[in-house]
């Protein structure tokens, strides 16, 4: 049986397992919800599938996303990073994911999780879209505008409104599948809605 999938999938199977298995989800788990702020910030300027093909190398090398550890990077670990050619090797995103993993544990530290902070701009429940293409969805909204504006008063960087749009779809606190897309209502459906 074929699926229909959202249209930016193509037919790259890397692409589609992320899609069928990731994309949209309501994503409560701090780790996670790191991480993919990092590789969203990371995909800054690129494609996501770029980041997508790299995302193991990006764990590998950052320490599996431990915030802690990552906070607490010196000179020597950015030059080493800086020589990885498993990663996007630009020197501001480098230094970008220990600027964030303080500012993330810090977020925890003040809200008892990052998940408690985040999911309040979507007052704790997914927005429901119901796009017939994928040009529809918007870039950025007044809301990952405010989102963005919010982190950067917190010290986070590489953290944009577009960059925060991408992460709300890819964290499901916007459910941004397309209505023809198998996976619309079955992320309807995990949102409770």
């Amino acid at each position: 049986m074929t699926r229909t999938r959202c249209a930016w999938t193509t037919d790259d199977p890397l692409y589609q397992a992320y899609h069928d298995k990731e994309w949209g989800v309501p994503a409560h788990d701090d780790a996670r919800l790191f991480e993919m702020l990092l590789l969203e910030g990371a995909q800054a300027g690129l494609s996501w599938i770029t980041i997508l093909r790299k995302r193991e190398n990006y764990r590998a090398a950052f320490d599996y996303f431990s915030a802690e550890v990552i906070a607490a990077y010196d000179e020597e670990k950015f030059a080493a990073l800086g020589e990885n050619p498993g990663i996007v090797r630009n020197r501001l995103k480098i230094r970008a994911f220990t600027q964030n993993a303080r500012a993330f544990l810090r977020v925890q530290e003040e809200f008892g999780s990052f998940d408690r902070y985040i999911w309040q701009f979507v007052d704790g429940a997914p927005i429901q879209n119901s796009w017939a293409t994928v040009a529809d969805a918007p870039a950025e909204t007044a809301l990952s505008r405010r989102m963005s504006k919010e982190l950067k008063r917190r010290d986070f960087t590489f953290v944009g409104p577009t960059i925060c749009y991408a992460f709300m779809q890819a964290c499901g606190m916007v459910n941004d599948h397309t209505v023809d897309c198998f996976r619309h209502a079955e992320c309807r459906a995990l949102a409770g809605k």
